[in-house]
């Protein structure tokens, strides 16, 4: 079974950075894209970027660009959003996610970390 766990989140004011950690088990990856979403109170979830774990080729929604970056490594396993610049829209419960490379959806998801930066 897939496990996915996230952890780096916490409190910061405007304009400073945050690096998100999500730390999968469970099985390789090599055949698996792994996502990060955001999600704020009251709205809908939204992507924010992801990775493909054998290639390294990345996404990332609008909004971020030029601000976060998305990374993996292999040998640990682990996923990574660089956060900088961060502003208050940015504050969310963050989310890391997988799916098989083939899939539309993700079939796998961590439990969340909260981020919220101040004004």
């Amino acid at each position: 079974q897939v496990q996915l766990v996230e952890s780096g989140g916490g409190w910061v004011q405007a304009g400073g950075s945050l690096r998100l950690s999500c730390a999968a088990s469970g099985r390789t990856f090599d055949m698996y894209t792994m996502g990060w979403f955001r999600q704020a109170p009251g709205k809908e979830r939204e992507f924010v970027a992801d990775i493909r774990w054998s290639s390294g080729n990345s996404r990332k929604a609008d909004s971020v660009k030029g601000r976060f970056t998305i990374s993996r490594d292999n040998a640990k396993n682990t996923m990574y959003l660089q956060m900088n610049s961060l502003i208050p829209e940015d504050t969310a419960t963050y989310y890391c996610a997988a799916r098989h490379n083939w899939r539309n959806e993700y079939d796998f998801w961590g439990q969340g970390t909260q981020v919220t930066v101040s004004s």
